[in-house]
């Protein structure tokens, strides 16, 4: 595949998605819940937990479609998930630790995969909610 054209902030969603969706699949698990994918906020947490920001809706709207569109994860409403394709990319990455993960996850997606383009928007209340939905766990410590 590898025609590259990824940037920065596409793979960072895409460790973010896979983080978010991990530790919402261990809850669900743990709950003996139906395992549903991960919320907008649920990515926006861990989007913060690695690069110590979050993302603008714009950002993340842009990444999400070209990640969806690539078959990589897949969107409905505002839960994510991991699509196969994206399970095999994570799996098969060279590990470098979560430090690096971001770095190492654009160069493999130059490699392997070119960027598409899914039809999915995020509008504003949606985006806000989700920051709102953040806010709210970190100040109850969660």
């Amino acid at each position: 595949m590898g025609a590259g054209g990824w940037n920065w902030n596409d793979a960072w969603i895409f460790v973010s998605a896979v983080i978010a969706e991990r530790l919402e699949r261990d809850r669900a698990l743990h709950a003996a819940l139906p395992v549903t994918g991960a919320t907008l906020a649920d990515v926006l947490a861990a989007a913060d937990f690695l690069h110590h920001s979050v993302p603008e809706r714009a950002e993340l709207e842009e990444s999400v479609r070209r990640l969806a569109g690539a078959g990589l994860i897949t969107v409905e409403d505002d839960l994510i998930q991991v699509a196969p394709a994206g399970e095999q990319l994570w799996r098969t990455r060279p590990f470098s630790g979560l430090s690096s993960a971001v770095m190492t996850l654009q160069a493999q997606l130059n490699r392997l995969a070119v960027p598409g383009d899914a039809e999915w928007s995020l509008d504003e209340r949606t985006y806000h909610a989700a920051v709102r939905e953040y806010s709210l766990r970190l100040a109850d410590g969660r």
